[in-house]
């Protein structure tokens, strides 16, 4: 049955696409709309697109109802090193300065291509990388690779490519970091692939920045050939919340057929030779505390010394130490009350300014509470998750440790001691604030998720497949609606269908 645009509800569906994928579809573009449709319908079921288009008008989707459609409406084109001018300026100008200023500190880098495709931009990024810094494997490196579209991912993760990919690319990238494979097909090399952290993201309905998903703190964004295809609300937004995720001095790269001085108007323009990037220009922490600032909070916290060092003990008697400490402190929860009963109004302030991305005023307003109420445990998570979606993990670090000292029995300040210390790459110490976090609060499922990723990275697959479980379970309990506690936006629903491909992908793999 042949239904042209002219007698289904386009508008609607263009609309419903915007809203759920972020792309857009204008009245020029409805053909190609129907084509898309036409061929997610086959996938989802349907014999004719008629019906398909009236279920999804009317019908709630499930994650994977919604990467279907996606895998069907994106367009995958592209190759390595695109735009040679944005990679030359990046390769002569943008790197070497990061590079010069980190090698004698903390020597890390953070990268995110958003919006990979098949993945020869980000392989592009760690190509570029080794080309350029000599003593690599002494360098905390994350390049962070998402796409809306779960086929692209997979055949980004796989890293096997044609002829084609390598088109207007000096023939030196593909016989150094290439392995000829049958049918003239070239993979990359695995220590290039392994750099790589393939995810899916959706840019309009998942939240970022965030410390769960590793998309704060990034030196540099990629989204080259994406913002084109949404609606200009929908890419304001984006932008915005790309300017939250980036640390000060930071770079977005786009494409030259998406700057516009409108929809950046946050950034500072930055014109390079034959080039146009944006730059987040310094939003420092001016009047933020340092956590050495308040080191005479109270005669508690000059008695306990808490370090990441404390955590290389062995587990189980960290954990019997742990056991005893929080059997020590129960009789707290009444100074716990009496803190949040106490708490000044600039915290409740802070928070709604963080939540709009306005860092710098969130810190002047808890430096402001720390004053009237030093002890409040929730004002230090929430600096501490400020300096750390600004990079600086030491700092956070320190408030992680204050908030811990101020109420030991906040679940959620482990959870983001632990965070903190999976990014430093202190992986059994994260692992064990994961697990004195879930013994405040057995219910925490953020918690057992990030500990299954953990414990799967240490080779535990039983162990991550049991805290996965546990989530699922907790997750059946709640609505898919709810926020989750330090989420920082994600919910119920949201958690279980990552949980779920996670572990369908492992059971194909």
């Amino acid at each position: 049955m042949d239904i042209s645009p002219l007698n289904i509800e386009f508008s609607d569906l263009s609309d419903f696409i915007s809203a759920h994928l972020g792309l857009r579809f204008p009245k020029e573009r409805w053909r190609d709309l129907e084509r898309g449709i036409g061929s997610a319908a086959r996938e989802l079921g349907f014999r004719d697109i008629g019906s398909c288009i009236g279920w999804l008008l009317s019908s709630p989707l499930t994650q994977r109802q919604i990467e279907i459609l996606a895998s069907h409406l994106t367009v995958g084109e592209t190759y390595f090193f695109r735009e040679k001018k944005s990679f030359a300026v990046l390769q002569e100008s943008i790197l070497p300065a990061l590079i010069r200023t980190r090698h004698t500190a903390e020597r890390s880098l953070r990268i995110w291509s958003a919006g990979c495709c098949t993945g020869e931009e980000p392989y592009s990024i760690a190509i570029l990388l080794d080309e350029l810094i000599p003593d690599l494997q002494n360098w905390n490196i994350t390049i962070l690779a998402t796409d809306i579209n779960p086929r692209f991912l997979q055949k980004a993760s796989e890293g096997l490519y044609t002829e084609w990919s390598f088109r207007d690319c000096p023939s030196w990238i593909r016989n150094r970091y290439f392995e000829r494979k049958k049918r003239d097909r070239f993979e990359i090399l695995p220590e290039i692939k392994k750099r790589i952290t393939f995810s899916y993201l959706n840019l309009t309905e998942d939240a970022y920045p965030s410390l769960t998903n590793n998309t704060n703190a990034m030196d540099i964004i990629f989204c080259r050939n994406v913002l084109m295809y949404f609606a200009p609300e929908r890419a304001k937004k984006v932008v915005g919340r790309f300017y939250r995720s980036l640390i000060d001095g930071g770079w977005l790269i786009v494409s030259p057929s998406e700057t516009s001085q409108a929809l950046f108007a946050q950034y500072a323009t930055v014109n390079l030779p034959d080039v146009i990037f944006y730059k987040k220009e310094s939003d420092l922490l001016r009047t933020a505390p340092s956590a050495e600032a308040f080191s005479s909070l109270s005669v508690e916290a000059r008695e306990v010394s808490f370090h990441p060092q404390a955590h290389f003990i062995s587990e189980p008697a960290a954990e019997r130490v742990f056991t005893q400490e929080m059997g020590a402190v129960l009789p707290l929860e009444d100074q716990k009350q009496a803190t949040a009963e106490s708490r000044p109004a600039s915290y409740a302030e802070a928070a709604a300014l963080y939540e709009r991305g306005r860092s710098s005023e969130a810190s002047e307003k808890i430096a402001v509470g720390l004053k009237d109420c030093p002890a409040d445990a929730k004002a230090m998570a929430l600096m501490a998750r400020i300096y750390a979606n600004q990079g600086n993990l030491a700092e956070a670090l320190q408030w992680c440790q204050r908030a811990i000292v101020a109420d030991k029995l906040s679940a959620e300040s482990h959870y983001l001691l632990a965070t903190v210390l999976q990014e430093q790459g202190h992986i059994a110490e994260a692992v064990l604030s994961l697990k004195r976090a879930l013994y405040l609060a057995p219910d925490f499922a953020l918690a057992h998720f990030v500990l299954g990723n953990l414990t799967r990275q240490q080779g535990k697959l039983k162990t991550s497949e049991k805290h996965y479980a546990n989530a699922l379970s907790l997750l059946k309990e709640r609505r898919p609606e709810e926020v989750l506690l330090a989420s920082e936006g994600m919910t119920a629903g949201r958690l279980m269908e990552i949980i779920r491909s996670t572990m369908f992908k492992e059971t194909v793999a």
